[in-house]
């Protein structure tokens, strides 16, 4: 990449070129959700690709920590995207696809070759505004480039080990936008072609064209061979990047006292002595706003979490024992969720927990919900580790998961939300009887059996054992009365569906979720999702709910699907009844049944709330 100039321009996010160019700015929340590192991102009429995070500035960025996420994801801790208005260069973005075309002249080159005025993407010879290539390349480890038009319209035509010569130009004919009216051409008289089957699976192979194994979001990053086959993508397209994302709520004691003090300075620690620590806490005014607390606490907190740490470490070492981080967190979630954690002011909580004032009776006799928790605060950090390009990930995919960076990150991208929420757990009598009924075992079987083919077909040979899949009676459960529940939420509370999210805890013997305000504005926590937690509202609400989950405007079609979805990972939910916006499901709307809430239509499998 070519040094910035001496005198820099501040700006998010600016082009790796000699004379740093500001394109516009970016919320923090959206390079890690939505155009995080190598997603393409359009500013006016040109095309740029997010570049990886060691080229960006975060030497003002703020750091988040989130203990048992670091240790999951193996980083020292967390920083938030930089801001425009702090930032120097911001983050770095490089121009891509490099093809470009001329809608009056109609060429197709190279940006470069068009001798555009800087910082503008015009046709020297036409001034007009040029087009970036509308199809790019792609494979699912992540690598990407422009789209071969060269080599697709010269198709078993080539002489030689070179190129003919010609001047490629692109045009569009006829009144539809379909892929056979784009058709590519050459000066040098070969027959034009259409775009038409250039998204066939195998159809870039059969031409000879492989994956060059380019990452052109990495800064100086050789290219490296890649067996998989390319495919082509829509530039636009939402297969061209799929975030990988892992996310924490913050429970005490993490989130409170002398932990939550401790928190961010606790990488400084690994190695230090006790006098070391006391220094350290002097020297960085550490304490200055907490008098209560003294040095001495801070060393008994570093001396706990180390003996902590040290004896999880010495368990998941222990043969046969693999340790399960993902787990951990949501275990520790439920506990804390099921447990009151009234507010306390001298602990400057970020995590307060209390049951509802009003008596359970209705809604546990109708409805078996056997507790209710308010969450009235919590803070949640959501953190970017990877990403991947034409399919969406799966658990133990690794392999295929393109890096944020071409070494291995001591951070990464996150950004954190407060708000509020309503936890639910399920009455465990009524569900054991419930989930035992043969029907609801032979339908959650076929999801479940769905989505381990699934697994096992993508993931790499040296992830062993596979993952197992989530999908139990329980889970789909648990999981589509978060999706009613938050659907019903959005007409009754105001609230738009994409600002609410879930967390289902369905693992074992827990029995909850949780749906909470998932925005960081001031949408997130103004006590609407909370009062809609008391027992007599939840009790109306879930009858109405479920009168909706009774029926669905595709049904018979979609109640007796025999696999909903892509690669059949829901049976009866569609976008008509149970899907959700994308950053409202944890799993990508897959597991997924109607059925679990209110039966099948005949009767023979019977929905939790018609037992």
């Amino acid at each position: 990449m070519t040094p910035p100039p001496p005198r820099r321009r501040r700006g998010l996010p600016t082009t790796a070129v000699r004379s740093a160019r500001k394109l516009g700015e970016i919320r923090r929340a959206q390079l890690v959700t939505t155009y995080g590192v190598g997603a393409m991102i359009a500013v006016d009429n040109e095309s740029f690709l997010i570049r990886s995070i060691d080229s960006w500035d975060v030497s003002e960025a703020p750091s988040l920590h989130e203990r048992r996420l670091e240790l999951q994801l193996g980083v020292d801790g967390f920083k938030m995207p930089p801001a425009p208005e702090r930032a120097v260069d911001g983050v770095r973005a490089v121009r891509f696809p490099e093809m470009y075309s001329c809608p009056h002249c109609h060429q197709l080159l190279p940006f470069r070759k068009f001798n555009s005025p800087a910082g503008r993407a015009e046709c020297s010879t036409c001034q007009e505004n040029l087009v970036p290539s509308r199809f790019v390349m792609a494979c699912t480890r992540g690598h990407l480039e422009d789209f071969p038009y060269w080599k697709w319209l010269h198709r078993g035509r080539r002489t030689g080990a070179g190129l003919c010569g010609g001047q490629l130009s692109i045009r569009a004919e006829g009144s539809t936008a379909s892929l056979r009216s784009v058709l590519i051409e050459c000066s040098c008289g070969v027959p034009s072609v259409s775009m038409e089957g250039s998204f066939r699976r195998q159809a870039l192979r059969e031409l000879g064209i492989g994956c060059g194994g380019r990452r052109p979001w990495l800064r100086d990053a050789p290219a490296v061979d890649c067996p998989e086959p390319p495919r082509t993508l829509q530039r636009g397209s939402s297969s061209a990047w799929f975030p990988v994302m892992h996310s924490a709520l913050s429970i005490p004691p993490w989130s409170e006292g002398i932990t939550k003090i401790v928190d961010p300075h606790y990488a400084r620690f690994a190695d230090e002595d006790t006098s070391a620590i006391r220094t350290y806490v002097r020297m960085a005014g550490m304490l200055r706003h907490h008098p209560e607390y003294t040095a001495d606490d801070v060393v008994q907190e570093v001396e706990r979490r180390r003996e902590a740490e040290a004896r999880q470490a010495a368990l998941a070492e222990s043969p046969g024992r693999f340790r399960d981080h993902r787990r951990e967190i949501y275990d520790g979630e439920y506990l804390s969720l099921s447990t009151p954690h009234p507010e306390r002011p001298e602990l400057k909580q970020d995590f307060v927990c209390e049951p509802p004032v009003g008596s359970l009776g209705r809604v546990r006799a109708d409805h078996g919900v056997d507790q209710i928790m308010l969450v009235k605060r919590l803070r949640e950090v959501r953190v970017l580790q990877s990403f991947r390009r034409v399919e969406e990930p799966v658990p133990g995919d690794l392999e295929r998961e393109a890096p944020l960076s071409l070494s291995k990150p001591s951070w990464l991208p996150a950004f954190e939300v407060s708000g509020e929420g309503v936890f639910l757990r399920l009455d465990p009598r009524r569900l054991r009887q419930w989930e035992e009924h043969p029907g609801q075992i032979a339908r959650a079987a076929a999801v479940r059996r769905n989505h381990e083919q699934l697994i096992a077909g993508r993931a790499g040979e040296s992830v062993r054992p596979l993952p197992g899949s989530p999908a139990s009676p329980r889970y789909l459960l648990l999981h589509a009365l978060a999706h009613v529940l938050i659907n019903e939420w959005s007409l009754d509370g105001g609230y738009p569906a994409a600002s609410l999210r879930e967390r289902v805890y369905g693992d074992g013997d827990m029995a909850g979720l949780l749906v909470y305000t998932a925005t960081s504005d001031s949408a997130g926590s103004l006590g609407g999702i909370v009062a809609q937690g008391e027992p007599g509202r939840l009790a109306e609400t879930l009858r109405s709910a479920l009168d909706r989950a009774s029926w669905c405007s595709n049904d018979s079609l979609c109640m007796e699907a025999e696999g909903n979805g892509a690669d059949g990972l829901n049976l009866a939910a569609c976008h008509a009844c149970l899907l959700l916006p994308e950053t409202s499901c944890e799993n990508n709307n897959i597991l997924l049944d109607r059925a679990t809430l209110v039966g099948t239509p005949d009767g023979a499998v019977p929905g939790f709330f018609t037992l």
